[in-house]
């Protein structure tokens, strides 16, 4: 399993469209091959700046599957815009740690 985390920082003034359109978005990932799930967090320090973290089957599900895909020009549609600066996407695997 792979996550995908993304800091997102939203122009000022424009965070509830956001939410709204965001969760438009979340169907459209959602249905996306391997997609587990997705949560989106608001931070308390700094209000227009968000976290996003989506849990994929595989790297390729996220970076070809998805990001090459129709759907995803929706979801750039719906997203995009918000962005300032546009945000810098890491993929990380869970460290299997022996006892």
């Amino acid at each position: 399993m792979i996550l995908e985390v993304a800091i997102l920082n939203i122009k000022q003034g424009l965070t509830r469209e956001f939410e709204a359109s965001f969760k438009e978005a979340s169907r459209i990932i959602a249905s996306m091959k391997g997609y587990i799930k997705h949560e989106l967090q608001s931070c308390m320090e700094n209000d227009h700046q968000y976290i996003l973290l989506v849990h994929w089957e595989t790297l390729e599900d996220h970076t070809v599957g998805f990001r090459e895909s129709q759907p995803y020009q929706e979801w750039k549609a719906l997203l995009h815009h918000y962005y300032d600066p546009f945000p810098t996407v890491e993929h990380y695997e869970l460290v299997q740690l022996d006892r």
